[in-house]
Order: C-alpha cells, then structure tokens, then sequence
C-alpha cells in the first residue's frame, strides 16, 4: 500500500496548536515504511554505529509473514520457498527491546509561526514510534518533562500500553504549561538513566533549551547501555527572524511586540546555531543518531529521514 501523508497545509487550524487522541491512533495507519530494528539504524550510523544491545546476544525467536519496513536481509528463504509467500526472521532482542519516549512539555514547545506547535510535531513524532514499536513487538513506554518535573511511563507489550501513553500525550497538550518551565530538563536526562533498561532504545523530542553539561553528562551516561537518538524541533522563526520590522507574538491572554534590527537577527541566529551546535556536537562525539526537525515538517517524512539514514535536518 502507498502512504501518501498530509502535508500541513492540509491540518485544521485547531490541530495546529493540540493533539487529540483519534489523531495519534489514526497515526498507526501510517507506520509502513518504518523500522525500529537495528539493522535500519546500523545503516543510519554508519562507521559511527555501536551496538544498541551492549552485550546481549543474537537469537533467532520465530518466523512471521513478512511486512512492509522489514529488514530483506532477514527473509526466511526456506520458510518463503515452503509456503509461496515471504516470511521474515524475528530475533529475540528486537521483538523484545524496550523503546522509550522522552517528550519535552516545557512551556516553549508550545509555540510555532508556521507548520505545527513543536509539541504537536513532538507528539506525532512520538506517536508513530510507539505504532512502529507495537507493529514489530517491542515493549513501549517513555516520559513527559516540563516545568513540575517528570513522570516516567514502564515500557510495556501491547495496544493499551501505547495507549496509554499517547493519552499522556493528550493531556499535556490540553494542560496550559508554567511560564518558568524553561527549566526540568536536566533532570529529566538524569532520570532516564535510572529509568530506562540496558539495550532499550531511548527517544528524546524536545527543542534542548536550557541543555547544560549537567544534562549531557545524562545523555553520556545513557548512551553507555542504551541506543539513543536526539530529535531536535524548532520553528523557522527560531532559526532566523526577518530582516528588520515590527513582530507580535501572542499566547491568547497576553502579546508582546519585538522590534527587529540587524543587531537583534544577528545575535538571535548566533544563540539558536550554538544551541543546535552543542546537541550535534554530542551526538557526533558519542555516535548518538541526532536529527533537526521543523515544525513544517510533515511528520512521517521526517522520521523516516531519521531512521533510514539522512543526517541532519530531516525536512527541506
């Protein structure tokens, strides 16, 4: 089947600015193409690639009928040959491997001029990693991080696990974040050391403001038993903001107007590259998979860039 996925144009108004649940499970129809497996993000990675098992061994679980996104390297030739139709071999530590998903909530993903709110793309994001997960058998779980700290969902096996989360996913969109919740996320790296089990698959979607070395000293420490991948969402406005001019923004109870000068572009452009520098630096040092989404991206799009192997930003 040929997915052809909305690009955001095509999204109503209000689901620019919040999630609802129909629209994440509606997202489970859209996971063909993708793949979790490690043999997908051994060709991401690259020479850079390390093991996302730490030490667990390769074994061969069961045969099934092959789907749309597996592996062709892992075909059952004798069991295609037998029954006329493609099977694929499963292996215990993929079937098995915990993914987990660590989605920032802090006040400043709730912002976009143009696409989606970062926390929406964030959400969607989320969303079709959990349905990839549950299509190949892994055990689904993640965190929520803002302002008021952070709450850690168990990876689990099944629907209602992914379910689960993704109505977490709801809540915070329908919760107004705290003004100061520019903070939290150090701690929330520091608790996903503690959370997540050796050989999981780690997620972070977040916009890494306020990442510190406090911060990345978690990342390093997760790295070192789990696979981990950075994805990075920002606004065009984040990147560069227009030459010179008169600009409002507004959250619907307040507005504030910045007035923009070569100086104030300049200094603006410069504060967001270093930020995406030190994320991309990080990465790069410790082989992590990183990858900058817009909140124009179309989502699907955008993580199969992430997962089949183009660096960088994954959106045009």
């Amino acid at each position: 089947m040929v997915f052809a996925p909305h690009t955001p144009s095509d999204i109503a108004v209000e689901d620019r600015t919040r999630v609802s649940l129909p629209a994440l499970i509606g997202l489970s129809r859209q996971v063909g193409g993708l793949s979790l497996h490690r043999s997908g993000i051994r060709a991401a990675l690259g020479g850079e690639y390390r093991s996302a098992f730490k030490g667990r061994g390769m074994e061969f679980d069961e045969t099934r009928p092959y789907m749309a996104g597996d592996d062709v390297r892992n075909l059952d030739w004798r069991v295609t040959a037998r029954t006329g139709k493609a099977h694929t071999k499963l292996f215990r530590e993929e079937r098995e491997r915990p993914v987990f998903l660590s989605v920032d909530t802090r006040a400043p993903m709730f912002f976009a001029t143009r696409g989606v709110f970062k926390f929406v793309q964030a959400a969607r994001l989320a969303a079709l990693l959990a349905w990839t997960a549950l299509r190949q058998s892994d055990r689904v779980g993640g965190q929520l991080f803002g302002a008021g700290g952070s709450q850690e969902f168990k990876p689990e096996h099944g629907r209602k696990a992914v379910l689960h989360f993704l109505q977490q996913l709801v809540d915070a969109s329908a919760a107004a974040p705290a003004e100061n919740s520019g903070t939290g996320m150090d701690e929330a790296l520091a608790r996903l050391a503690r959370h997540a089990r050796p050989g999981s698959l780690v997620v972070v979607l977040s916009d890494f403001r306020g990442l510190t070395s406090t911060g990345e000293a978690g990342l390093i420490r997760l790295h070192r038993h789990c696979e981990v991948a950075l994805i990075s969402i920002s606004d065009p406005l984040e990147r560069r903001l227009p030459a010179a001019g008169r600009l409002r923004f507004g959250d619907g109870r307040r507005e504030l107007t910045l007035i923009s000068s070569r100086s104030v572009v300049e200094a603006h452009a410069a504060n967001y590259a270093a930020r995406l520098a030190r994320v991309e630096r990080l990465s790069r040092a410790c082989g992590m998979r990183h990858a900058n989404v817009s909140t124009t991206d179309e989502a699907w799009t955008a993580l199969r860039s992430v997962l089949h192997g183009h660096p960088g930003r994954a959106g045009a």
